[in-house]
């Protein structure tokens, strides 16, 4: 996961994003988007790589050239961004400039029908819906928390006030969206400090698990990645 601000890839910090500060990371030397990558391929062949554009999401600006950059530099890795996508023409962008998947947001969506025109703009298997909390309040429109036939075929239970908290993941939260889920594809995110964690998510059904602080600060290594399959 690369969270990316005012050009330089951050280390996120339970979504209060006015501390974020450049990443520090034991894979790689300094914070530029092209070094985090290097380092996490030097670590695992990494098939998949989120990025989160959280210029774009608060309306400052975003990283288009940058992502754009980072999809010719590394064609092995399917790129999920989350540009702070609105709608069908900001997916559309985002699909244009690197993105493979376009995750949609729910703090960025105002309505379920802007979810719906984005739904039928993008082919299913380029989208991606994430259910955003910060502690106990959702974030976005309120049906979208619950109407599972509104969500597309990949959701990302994103629990903002974990991130790079070390806190744990929130089973609860994620047993909860796979139970009304339907049988789409329900990842994590937010809080994973270890083996013991992954482990737990396999258990109650995690599709996959977005990773960041665990990898940089070495908390999980190659070989423990490779023995979980954590690497997709």
């Amino acid at each position: 996961m690369l969270d990316l601000l005012g050009g330089t890839v951050v280390h996120a910090r339970q979504g209060d994003r006015s501390r974020y500060q450049p990443l520090r990371s034991s894979l790689c030397t300094g914070s530029a988007p092209e070094d985090v990558v290097e380092g996490l391929l030097r670590l695992h062949p990494f098939r998949s790589l989120y990025i989160a554009d959280l210029d774009a999401i608060r309306r400052t600006g975003d990283h288009r050239a940058v992502i754009s950059g980072l999809a010719a530099r590394f064609p092995q890795l399917a790129l999920w961004v989350d540009a702070g996508v609105g709608g069908p023409r900001e997916a559309a962008a985002a699909l244009e400039h690197g993105a493979r998947v376009v995750v949609a947001g729910t703090e960025s969506l105002a309505s379920a029908a802007d979810l719906a025109a984005i739904r039928a703009a993008v082919p299913a298997e380029n989208l991606a819906l994430s259910l955003d909390w910060l502690g106990d309040r959702f974030l976005g429109p309120p049906e979208l928390e619950h109407d599972a036939e509104a969500w597309p075929e990949r959701v990302i239970v994103m629990t903002l006030a974990r991130v790079g908290s070390a806190a744990g993941p929130d089973l609860e939260r994620l047993s909860a969206v796979r139970a009304r889920a339907g049988g789409r594809a329900v990842c994590a995110a937010g809080g994973v400090r270890g083996a013991g964690d992954l482990e737990a998510l396999a258990r109650v059904g995690a599709a996959g698990v977005l990773l960041a602080s665990a990898l940089h600060d070495g908390r999980l290594e190659k070989s423990v990645i490779g023995r979980l399959g954590a690497g997709q």
